[in-house]
Order: C-alpha cells, then structure tokens, then sequence
C-alpha cells in the first residue's frame, strides 16, 4: 500500500550491538529499517529473542542504539537527552507486558493516571481531578478506581489503567510491547477491543509487538516479521495469506492455524460433551417422571 504522507516515524539503519564477557557480542538489531505512518498500527511479530523489544527500547531511548538513525518527524532523534529527551517521551508512549513492574506500590491509581499531567504541565488541580476520572472512564474502569491501589486491581485493570496513563499526554505514538500476552485470553480480547475503539478516536499512531502472530493481525495494519535481529518481511495485515514469502513467516502462519484447529477441536469435544450430559439429564428426568406417576 502506497502512503501519501510522509512518515512520523523512521528508523534507518537501526542496530544494536551488547557487549559480553571475554570479548563476545551479540547484534540484537541488524540494520532493521522500519516506517510507521500517521495514524497507523504498525506490528512487530518475532519469536523469544528476535529483536522486536530491543527495537522497542531503543526506540523510547531506554537503550542507546549502537548505530543508525530514529527519526521522528523528519528530525533526527537518535542521540537525544536532557531536557529535549524528556519532551520527546511525551510524544512516544510504551505500554509494557507486566503493568505491576511500572506502579508504585504506595500510589494510588488516580494519582498514577495524574502524575504525567502534572510534570509536562498539560493541566493541574481540579481539572487534572477530572481528566483522570475521564482518562478512567475511558478505558473501561470505575471513577472508584482512582481511591485504589495497583494491588486492588486485576491484571486486565491495571493494563488499562497504565494505557489510560500513556493516552493522557496526547503522545503521536504508542508501543505495545507483548501488553496483552500476560492476560487470560478473554481479557486479552477486551484489551485489543479497547486499542482498536481508541486508534479509531484519536488517531494515534502505534507500534504492536507480540510472538502472537494472530493478535497482531487483529489490530495491525501492516506487519513486520523479525527474525535474528533483522526484519525479514514487512506485509499488509489484510494479504498476509497470500503475500507473505519468506519461509519464517510461513511457519509462523503454520503454527497460527495449528493452534486455531487445536482450539476448534477442543471447542467441537466440549460440546459434545455438554450435549451428551443434557441427553443424559434428560433420560434420567423422564425415569423419574415415570417412576413418580
């Protein structure tokens, strides 16, 4: 698909080296070139060690890369600190896997949501007061939920308490690093459903990552599939069937569609089994009918 506009994000070159003991290293990022367009998901998809949270990291500059240029809005990012670094996180937002490894303990949740307001000086006082309980509301929780503390909450609340956090700045863009694979499959679905309601309203672009091929199809309008360091495939979400080419992502299709069928069938035996139990409630309410008469 041709974009008209240009990138709001650009990443050239990209790589990054880690230095071992006794001289060794290892390229977690390989030369990786990546584009992500004004209002566009754009997924990240990769096994255990592929590169794609080293991406992210460096991206949001908790990493420094070892070579290569981040540009954001046709400006050069890449070596950015200071002040100017702390402005640019406003802008680029990560939702990371484990939600209880960012709260503070002691904070309460609506102090958490307000704090981000407070430092980059958005709004203050009562109008802060009010923005976290909207900010609340809109990612599916309670006006209660700002009087409670991260323990209170379930892993799927704390999530939506942590993107109703990093939505509250108004940043261009958003990574989801592996945001939904420490969640139960049902609440995993509402939290997609949720990034899916929120793309649409605010036009946020944003970065997907998961080792979930299935899930990032679901919310993404274009994937990248990384494999040792280096972004082997990019392809339309829609024609990833009949586009993709290189043999990873064709085994990582396999394995999706090995999962689904496993799924159907265990769905298919578990309604049997319910049939065969109502047949068999049944023939025991008639005997009971008939003993009774």
């Amino acid at each position: 698909m041709a974009h008209e506009e240009l990138p709001i994000l650009e990443l050239r070159n990209l790589c990054k080296t880690y230095e071992l003991k006794g001289h060794r290293t290892v390229d977690a990022l390989k030369a990786v070139h990546l584009e992500l367009y004004p209002g566009e998901c754009l997924g990240i998809v990769g096994e255990s060690g592929s590169g794609k949270s080293t991406l992210a990291r460096c991206v949001t500059h908790l990493e420094r890369v070892t070579s290569g240029q981040i540009r954001y809005r046709q400006q050069d990012i890449t070596r950015l600190n200071g002040k100017a670094l702390r402005q640019q996180r406003k802008q680029i937002q990560m939702v990371f896997q484990e939600p209880s490894a960012i709260f503070n303990p002691r904070m309460k949740i609506g102090a958490f949501i307000r704090e981000p307001l407070i430092n980059y000086k958005i709004m203050k006082g009562q109008q802060a007061e009010q923005e976290v309980l909207r900010l609340l509301g809109r990612v599916g929780l309670s006006a209660t939920t700002a009087d409670k503390y991260p323990h209170e909450l379930s892993g799927g609340e704390q999530q939506r308490a942590v993107i109703a956090r990093a939505i509250g700045v108004e940043p261009d863009i958003i990574l989801f690093d592996e945001a939904t694979s420490a969640l139960d499959v049902s609440i995993q679905q509402q939290i997609l459903e949720l990034l899916v309601e929120l793309r649409k309203e605010t036009g946020i672009s944003s970065i997907f990552i998961s080792h979930d091929l299935a899930v990032v199809q679901q919310v993404s309008d274009r994937i990248a599939v990384m494999y040792q360091g280096e972004v082997v495939e990019v392809v339309e979400s829609s024609q990833l069937t009949s586009s993709a080419n290189h043999p990873y992502t064709r085994s990582l299709m396999a394995s999706v569609l090995s999962v689904r069928e496993m799924k159907h069938k265990v769905q298919a035996q578990k309604q049997e089994a319910e049939q065969e139990q109502e047949q068999e409630q049944e023939k025991v309410e008639v005997l009971q009918e008939s003993l009774s008469g």
